[in-house]
C-alpha cells in the first residue's frame, strides 16, 4: 500500500504539532495532499478509472472546504500551509 501508518506518522510529524496529532486542519490537509497527489499519477496512466476519479473529486472538495475553515479562522495558519505544500488556489 502506498500510505503506511510510518508515512502517516511523518506527516503528522511534519504539519501537525505532533505525530500523533491527526485531528489539526494543517495535519489533514497535509495527509489530502499527499493521497491527491498519489491519486493524480495513478490517473495519469488510468484514464478510464472512473471510480478513482470520482474519489479524486470528494477528496479535492474536503481538502478545499478545510482550507476554507483554516482561512477564515486564522488567516495566518493558512497562509503557512498554503506555502509549504505549494498549492495554488
Amino acid at each position: 500500500m502506498y500510505l503506511t501508518a510510518e508515512k502517516k506518522q511523518e506527516i503528522f510529524g511534519q504539519y501537525g504539532k505532533s505525530k500523533t496529532d491527526t485531528g489539526s486542519a494543517e495535519a489533514q490537509i497535509a495527509l489530502f495532499s499527499f493521497r491527491i497527489n498519489h491519486l493524480t499519477g495513478h490517473l495519469k496512466s488510468n484514464k478510464k478509472d472512473y471510480s478513482t476519479e470520482r474519489a479524486l473529486v470528494i477528496m479535492v472538495g474536503k481538502r478545499r472546504r478545510l482550507l476554507n475553515y483554516l482561512k477564515d479562522n486564522d488567516i495566518m495558519r493558512y497562509r503557512a500551509i498554503i506555502k509549504e505544500l505549494g498549492i495554488r488556489k
